[in-house]
């Protein structure tokens, strides 16, 4: 929760008249902290009204995708040479099944069900990253479990940014 602290003092200290240009490079990091800095650019435009913009310098990988995510495609820009990372959502766990039989049972039902609302939430964040692009949603979830690199110029191309800097 570091990472968006400072964002949200960054964001604050900012100043008030024109656009906010966020920029970011990263080679990925928590993707609900991404989506919570990405709620707080929504904040700010609908209830502040203020216009903000999203620039990508260098990486941005995995859980910047996502709070890329939360700008429109004509309000995001990359510089030259930088290349967007999409992946799937990646989960480490280990189920220990071990006990009454009614407990095991909710232990992996509830593993599962935890499975099945993240796959959820990744969705909701690939329609918001191709929305307004000529990138279909089936092909994004196709090619992201492969870790889909793309270049500035093709992410434009794309129309996944309005465009190279």
């Amino acid at each position: 929760m570091t990472m968006y602290a400072q964002f949200r003092e960054q964001v604050a200290a900012a100043p008030a008249g024109g656009p906010l240009v966020i920029a970011l490079s990263t080679l990925g990091g928590d993707p609900e902290v991404a989506r919570l800095m990405g709620d707080e650019v929504r904040l700010l435009h609908e209830y502040q009204g203020r216009e903000a913009l999203f620039l990508g310098k260098v990486a941005v990988y995995s859980a910047g995708a996502t709070f890329m995510s939360a700008f429109p495609a004509d309000r995001r820009f990359l510089t030259r040479g930088t290349r967007i990372m999409v992946h799937e959502r990646i989960l480490a766990k280990q189920i220990d099944v071990n006990g009454p039989l009614r407990t095991c049972v909710a232990s992996l039902k509830a593993s599962l069900h935890e499975i099945e609302h993240s796959i959820r939430i990744e969705e909701e964040g690939f329609r918001d990253l191709v929305a307004g692009t000529r990138i279909d949603f089936e092909e994004l979830r196709r090619r992201a479990p492969e870790n889909w690199y793309i270049e500035a110029e093709e992410a434009r191309d794309l129309g996944l940014v309005l465009d190279v800097i």
